[in-house]
């Protein structure tokens, strides 16, 4: 086997180092975009994001503003669950952030008609006909009032969708 001469040898350690460069400031502008942008989500309302495939862990920072799940594919649901903001992480196996954005959520502003008497708060969807909605910040018995007409109607669906009890013989 040839000697290697110190030149060449100095010659290929520094590509291996101009390489390990160019690798690094690549990750770090990678990370530095993910981390500078900030995912506007509406209250009540999801949205999907592709994740790098190494993603092995989602955690929210807020889970009263946001809640997110890893689907397969590699596929992120966020969905806006109270106003604010919050941050989202992505770690992969060994612990190391792939992600870190900021979340923020709103309320809808496109369908939605909100009425205040004083300090009584009502919210309403109107696309096209105007019919109630409750919404954060709604006043107390407004929002029980529709939360326990949604519940009931859901509860009678999802019974109708098992069948009938049959009695015992």
């Amino acid at each position: 086997m040839p000697a290697t001469r110190p030149h060449e040898r100095r010659r290929r350690i520094m590509r291996r180092m101009l390489r390990g460069a160019i690798a690094a400031a690549a990750l770090l502008c990678a990370g530095a975009a993910a981390a500078g942008e900030t995912l506007t989500l509406v209250l009540d309302r999801a949205t999907v994001m592709k994740l790098p495939e190494r993603v092995a862990t989602l955690v929210v920072g807020n889970p009263l503003i946001a809640d997110v799940s890893l689907q397969p594919g590699g596929v992120m649901v966020l969905t806006g669950k109270s106003f604010g903001t919050t941050n989202v992480l992505a770690l992969d196996r060994s612990g190391a952030v792939l992600i870190d954005k900021s979340v923020q959520v709103h309320g809808p502003r496109d369908d939605v008609l909100v009425v205040n008497r004083g300090v009584v708060q009502e919210s309403y969807s109107c696309a096209p006909k105007c019919e109630r909605r409750i919404t954060l910040g709604d006043d107390g018995g407004y929002f029980n009032s529709a939360l326990t007409q949604t519940m009931s109607r859901t509860g009678t669906v999802q019974g109708q969708a098992q069948g009938p009890a049959t009695a015992p013989r």
